[in-house]
């Protein structure tokens, strides 16, 4: 089992950057896929980021692709995003999963946990 905690959203303007960060904890973070969600206000949740078992493949969704960067360190047991040029419509709640049995996935329903969201708010 994996608990997660995310950390590293607030508000900035538009063209700023934010890194958010998400802590695992178990003994066996490295056999996960990683990945990053967001859900803004009255839309379902969608996929951002997500990160393979060792350090890659990576893959993005392309309204970031170019703009946002996904990381991790298995020794630490963290999954970083690096947030550049930040837009408003970035604006959402953003959520740190793990999947279990995959290497990489951007497929929600593959994610078995989830941590509690960090918000991250763009200013126009």
């Amino acid at each position: 089992q994996v608990q997660l905690v995310e950390s590293g959203g607030g508000l900035v303007q538009a063209g700023g950057s934010l890194r958010l960060s998400c802590a695992a904890s178990g003994r066996t973070f490295s056999t996960y896929g990683m990945g990053w969600f967001r859900q803004a206000p009255g839309k379902e949740r969608e996929f951002v980021a997500a990160i393979g078992r060792s350090g890659g493949p990576t893959y993005y969704a392309d309204s970031v692709k170019g703009r946002f960067t996904i990381s991790r360190d298995n020794a630490k047991n963290t999954v970083d995003l690096q947030m550049n040029s930040l837009k408003f419509d970035d604006t959402a709640v953003y959520y740190c999963a793990a999947a279990g049995g995959f290497i990489i996935t951007n497929n929600i329903a593959h994610y078995n946990y989830w941590g509690q969201g960090t918000q991250v708010t763009v200013s126009s």
